[in-house]
């Protein structure tokens, strides 16, 4: 080895001893012919001094030496003088005296210095990843990452799991996002599909008898991106055999105990709360809603039923709904300015508009609309909202879907900007009991809400043939502080319910045949009872690390648009490569320039 100890490795306990240490310079500092250099590598940071005692070779290197460029220094362990201390370094009681200084790489002055407070945007860092991984933050998350994944694996090796690889080329199957496809060589006009999830595989290995199947899996969707969604990323695949949701859901639970305690040293109570997809949507307005705060939706439909003005009037008779939030103490806290900003969120949300209404000292409403809403429907909504003077209350007249989406985003908004929550609590529970179809908003036919291999439950089965929009799926998501951290479901076991499922979601049996045929053959071979759930281990990191966005625990994620902007891909590829695999690339032209001038 280069080197005998680390950067971030010495104590006072090794006065006195000759070491060598190897890593990047993170600042030179020069005081009167002493030569001050923190050494910096993956496990900390130590001071080197360069004295004038120093050889005339050892003096030049340390002069010549510049932010990021990689030394080896060997000297002896020294304690450092009285009231040069640093308590912010592990290592801030010693300092090596360095006798012997090597440059073993020099370095181009860096974009920006990986050590410095301030940092350039993230697009600077993503195209210099290198750099920026360099950074202990950064560190941090990827130390972070590991040990959790480490708790992962020991939990589910503690209860019998078996760790099994299911393939990366597959074949493409309708799952909801869209496939990144893989194109044969030798097959012109096939192609495999990367996997969304490993869900058919570990559906197989259960019928195979393996029991309880375990795997960090790399999963790849092409769908439109976020601050906590990747293009590609890496999820805890879980299967099980003879179980009902209780079982996969306190395997989890546990799991969530250990990995709070250890990383957090928090203690989380068992069981964790569940509340069905219904009551979230009527309370909060969102399947995955952040619980650290109230701010509850109130439905408003029916004491306003009646009102005359107008906007209440005819959302009540198309069929929508009139629903509010109370925001305690805020009327003073909230100018117009204000207000106009949370109409503007509204709007984005898609509604037409927001209701806003302040409650003053004597109990009466103030706003734009307060003198069309009638005495009456004004007190039945005081009443309804439990409203005191000095609160605001936001109400949403629409459909039932863009009331949720308005007043989940208000929610989400107010809860941050009026601080109703500790930032570093965490409240965990389960969202059970889903709907199992939704209808596609494109094409209007039923949809998998989870995937088409999630079982009904037992009571709601019938319910497939007479009235499919009111099935309900064995299916429980595992929500952190509003972010869906993972999802599962029972799946379907026998061949004839997975058939009348896929009939439901437009999949004739001979398209079935083709696709799923294996499967079917599955079930039709002995398919034990069995479900599973996927834990997305890039959130659970952002989470338990309390960050904000997955981009910061990922080595070298992609951009919101899913590139790569250190790498350059995707990349073009050369025609004789494209020709090998049978592919003519069309590149549709880019739209003209409008050139048209207003009041021609």
């Amino acid at each position: 080895m280069l080197r005998t100890h680390t950067c971030g490795e010495l104590r006072p306990s090794h006065l006195d001893e000759t070491v060598t240490l190897c890593g990047w310079v993170d600042r030179v500092r020069d005081h009167k012919g002493v030569i001050f250099i923190d050494l910096r590598d993956r496990w900390g940071k130590t001071q080197v001094v360069i004295g004038p005692d120093a050889s005339t070779n050892v003096m030049e290197s340390a002069r010549a030496a510049r932010s990021e460029w990689v030394l080896s220094a060997t000297g002896r362990v020294g304690r450092r003088p009285e009231g040069t201390t640093n308590p912010k370094l592990v290592t801030g009681e010693i300092e090596v005296v360095c006798s012997n200084l090597e440059i073993l790489n020099e370095a181009d002055t860096p974009v920006f210095q990986p050590g410095s407070m301030e940092l350039p945007g993230e697009e600077v860092r993503l195209k210099n990843r290198w750099l920026d991984l360099r950074r202990t933050d950064m560190q941090n998350n990827l130390f972070l990452r590991s040990r959790i994944v480490k708790i992962m694996r020991d939990h589910f090796d503690e209860l019998g799991f078996i760790d099994v690889e299911t393939p990366m080329l597959g074949r493409s199957t309708p799952e909801g996002a869209r496939d990144y496809l893989v194109p044969s060589r030798l097959e012109h006009g096939a192609f495999f599909a990367l996997p969304q999830s490993p869900q058919l595989y570990k559906q197989l290995l259960m019928i195979a008898g393996l029991d309880r199947y375990v795997q960090v899996a790399k999963c790849f969707r092409d769908e439109d991106l976020r601050a906590d969604r990747q293009p590609e990323f890496t999820q805890l695949d879980v299967e099980m055999s003879f179980v009902d949701a209780h079982d996969v859901t306190g395997v989890i639970e546990s799991l969530v105990v250990k990995t709070a305690k250890d990383i957090l040293d928090l203690d989380i109570s068992l069981p964790l709360p569940q509340v069905t997809w219904t009551e979230c949507m009527e309370r909060y307005g969102h399947d995955a809603p952040d619980m650290r705060f109230g701010l509850e939706i109130v439905d408003l439909t029916e004491v306003t039923k009646n009102s005359d003005f107008r906007v209440f009037k005819s959302a009540v008779e198309s069929g929508g709904r009139v629903r509010g939030i109370l925001v305690s103490g805020a009327a003073e806290k909230f100018s117009r300015k204000d207000l106009d900003g949370l109409t503007a969120m509204a709007v984005e949300a898609g509604a037409k508009g927001l209701v806003w209404l302040k409650l003053d000292s004597s109990g009466s409403w103030t706003g734009p609309v307060a003198k069309n809403l009638g005495s009456d429907v004004a007190e039945n909504i005081r009443q309804s909202l439990s409203a005191k003077p000095g609160d605001l209350a936001l109400i949403s007249a629409d459909s039932f879907d863009v009331t949720c989406k308005t007043l989940h985003a208000l929610r989400k908004y107010l809860g941050k900007e009026l601080e109703l929550y500790d930032e570093n609590t965490m409240h965990v529970s389960w969202v059970i009991d889903f709907p199992m179809f939704a209808r596609d908003e494109e094409t209007g036919n039923w949809a998998a809400m989870h995937h088409p291999f999630t079982a009904p439950h037992p009571e709601d089965v019938e319910k497939l043939t007479s009235n499919p929009a009111e099935c309900r799926a064995i299916a429980y998501d595992l929500v952190i502080n509003g972010s869906e951290a993972g999802g599962g479901t029972i799946r379907i076991h026998d061949q004839a319910t997975q058939q009348k499922v896929f009939e439901l979601l437009g999949i004739s049996p001979e398209i079935a045949q083709e696709r799923f045929g294996f499967l079917l053959d599955a079930l039709a071979s002995g398919a034990p009872p069995h479900g599973g759930i996927a834990l997305g281990i890039d959130r659970w990191v952002m989470l338990f690390g309390h960050l904000n966005s997955i981009r910061d625990v990922i080595a070298f994620p992609k951009t919101q648009r899913a590139s790569d902007l250190m790498t350059g891909a995707p990349g073009l590829v050369d025609t004789k490569q494209l020709g090998e695999l049978g592919i003519r690339t069309v590149i549709p032209p880019k739209p003209a320039a409008d050139t048209s001038t207003q009041g021609k």
